[in-house]
């Protein structure tokens, strides 16, 4: 079956489907692992047919992908409110709280749906957050000095690649506060230095 003949989850009762199949999906990747997740497995946890999952998904790999992008959506839709919301205090560290804890699971859950999510829509798993990203700064004035497209793109990556590289190399132990100390550390860090070359800019 083709991607263009996959039915759309549109209808309530479809959508109720898809929601069973990530979640049972979800629930097999706790408690088994990846090497144990079948769409036969997620089918008979989900309670519908092998049948009824392939109608909307067209793989293992199609239903990781989605689960992946629902949780990065989440995040993504609090880091815009923290961005919208000028009266937020502390907002680079909402953010990267929002970045570090919005992903449920365990860490080698999370890797799996990055992994995923990567996997099936490359870069523009995370493109959609730096165009919202970019479309914010053009009505705050405020944030004018962050000027530049290459700006932009750091604010929008790094502590998110970070943190994928902090999943992945958990054996490093690493501790949840303090890491999130210094990425907060890190972003302020570039963030005053924007702001203070946009105005040495501007005195020359």
């Amino acid at each position: 079956m083709t991607d263009k003949k996959r039915r759309n989850p549109k209808q309530a009762r479809a959508q109720a489907t898809v929601n069973a199949i990530l979640e049972a999906t979800f629930h097999i990747l706790e408690a088994e692992g990846l090497a144990n997740l079948t769409t036969n497995g997620i089918a008979e946890r989900a309670g519908v047919s092998i049948g009824t999952l392939y109608q909307y998904f067209s793989d293992r790999d199609a239903i990781l992908a989605m689960l992946g992008q629902r949780q990065s959506d989440g995040i993504g839709e609090r880091i815009l409110e923290i961005m919208q919301d000028t009266s937020e205090p502390d907002g680079i560290r909402k953010v990267v709280r929002a970045l570090m804890h919005g992903v449920q699971g365990s860490p080698e859950t999370r890797i799996v749906l990055s992994d995923a999510l990567f996997r099936v829509h490359g870069e523009g798993a995370i493109i959609n957050h730096s165009k919202a990203f970019s479309d914010i700064l053009q009505t705050h004035p405020e944030l004018s000095f962050i000027n530049r497209p290459e700006s932009a793109f750091i604010l929008t990556h790094a502590v998110i690649c970070l943190l994928r590289a902090a999943i992945a190399e958990s054996s490093l132990g690493l501790q949840s506060d303090a890491l999130e100390d210094e990425l907060v550390l890190l972003m302020e860090s570039y963030v005053i230095a924007l702001a203070t070359r946009a105005q040495v800019q501007l005195t020359n």
